[in-house]
């Protein structure tokens, strides 16, 4: 997203391929950039710079991705353009009135199906107002809403964060020129973007995504006589929850040759197998992991003790209930175990 509004050619090398990036790629392209995928699989974006995105001939088809949907709402709002956002029938049932109530203080308009769900009209405007804007929730995708709308916005749009999220927006912001501040307060920290930014190309290498890792990272936990390394993870402390937890129930994950990618904090993590104990989680830590806990859910199933895990609301209106389906799942498995020792 921020390739397609810098002025210039970025390249992105170790990109995540999967439905929810080339859902974004192809709703960028229908509003004026040019991404490619080399056969090297190095993607190239010719970006059309700040307030530059076009109107789209056809809704916009965000196949399952929230986070998608969101941001892009964002980034459309403060352009005077219209654009309708579509989805699957599981991100239809979604609910966007988090991101519409933000976008809509700024002066964009929309017309969206019950519930404030998809398929939603999103008329933008430019200029936009700036606004300060105090998050109800714990969300990283409504707060980068609100700061890609302030990138075309005149003035300072400011968001407060009472608990802090994940600030892969804000570090890459400034990677590309943008000028953004972040500062506590007492009533949390207070993100502050400078609009009408000019954002210049970037030579951008992905770290590893640590919600892919984290199946390896439990898998090698529990499974008696592992010991693997899984290279090049993305460390970023508002991510990386999961591992924070695990070590806290005891398991055995190193870090290795820790560094830093494209402003983001990297490893390669050595994890053995280990003998986990349940614990209480703190609460604080949903927000740096809240991707994971289903996989968290797989680890304190092995544990001894119980393990409590609070703050989790979010998991409830994700594109499926993640809480009840776990619950569903890790209950047939301890049913069959059952039934397999009595047989």
């Amino acid at each position: 997203m921020f390739s397609a509004l810098a002025v210039g050619t970025s390249r992105v090398t170790g990109l995540l391929e999967g439905e929810d990036v080339l859902a974004t790629a192809a709703a960028l392209r229908a509003m004026g950039a040019s991404i490619v995928r080399g056969d090297d699989g190095v993607w190239t974006i010719d970006g059309v710079g700040v307030g530059g995105l076009l109107q789209p001939a056809n809704a916009l088809d965000m196949g399952n991705s929230g986070t998608s949907t969101r941001l892009l709402m964002g980034l459309v709002a403060s352009h005077p353009i219209i654009a309708t956002f579509i989805g699957d029938a599981s991100l239809s049932k979604r609910p966007m009135g988090r991101v519409i109530t933000p976008l809509s203080q700024m002066g964009a308009e929309f017309t969206s199906s019950p519930g404030g769900r998809l398929p939603l009209m999103l008329r933008g405007i430019c200029p936009a107002i700036p606004i300060t804007y105090t998050l109800p929730v714990a969300s990283a995708q409504v707060k980068s809403a609100v700061l890609l709308a302030g990138l075309n916005t005149p003035g300072i749009t400011r968001v407060i964060e009472p608990v802090a999220t994940r600030d892969h927006s804000e570090r890459m912001l400034r990677g590309f020129g943008a000028k953004v501040t972040v500062e506590p307060s007492p009533q949390g920290r207070i993100i502050a973007i400078t609009g009408e930014a000019e954002l210049l190309p970037q030579e951008i290498v992905v770290p590893g995504d640590p919600s892919s890792a984290a199946f390896l990272v439990v898998a090698a936990t529990i499974v008696p006589g592992s010991d693997i390394v899984v290279e090049n993870v993305g460390l970023n402390p508002t991510r990386a929850g999961l591992f924070t937890a695990l070590r806290m129930m005891g398991a055995s994950i190193e870090e290795l040759d820790r560094r830093e990618v494209g402003g983001e904090p990297v490893a390669d993590l050595r994890v053995r197998h280990a003998a986990l104990t349940g614990i209480e989680i703190p609460p604080d830590l949903a927000p740096s992991m809240i991707d994971e806990y289903p996989v968290l859910f797989v680890a304190a199933a092995f544990a001894s003790g119980r393990t409590i895990a609070r703050g989790a609301d979010e998991l409830r209106v994700k594109e499926s209930d993640r809480i009840a389906a776990m619950a569903a799942a890790l209950g047939v498995i301890a049913r069959a175990s059952k039934r397999s020792r009595m047989a």
